[in-house]
């Protein structure tokens, strides 16, 4: 099993800054994509970015590139989501997911990832 838990949401104005984390533990895989996703009030989850854990390769919603960025730091197992220019459209439950078979492939898709952390709340007022 893979244990992931997401922290760093909260309440920011727009225009606002907000980073994410989210700390990878348990069962060590030969690689992973870590992607974050987001539920908006009322609305299916949906894929913000994505990254291979292992090698450089990443993949960003049209709708948050530019804006936000996905990185890691693999000595501290950590995932995180740099949130920049923040809108109020961008409210919503942020998730931690990691894909732990068929690594080759970054992929936009929740249903292919494996494992997923409880969420933080992001709240962005106008």
């Amino acid at each position: 099993q893979v244990q992931l838990a997401e922290s760093g949401g909260g309440l920011v104005q727009a225009g606002g800054s907000l980073r994410l984390s989210c700390a990878v533990s348990g069962r060590i895989f030969s690689n992973y994509v870590m992607g974050w996703f987001r539920q908006p009030p009322g609305k299916e989850r949906e894929f913000v970015a994505a990254i291979s854990w292992f090698d450089p390769r990443t993949l960003y919603s049209d709708y948050v590139k530019g804006r936000f960025t996905i990185s890691k730091d693999n000595a501290k197992n950590t995932l995180y989501l740099q949130m920049d220019s923040l809108k109020p459209d961008d409210t919503a439950v942020y998730y931690c997911a990691a894909r732990v078979r068929h690594t080759l492939v970054v992929t936009p898709v929740p249903n292919e990832y494996h494992y997923w952390g409880q969420g933080t709340a992001v709240t962005v007022s106008s």
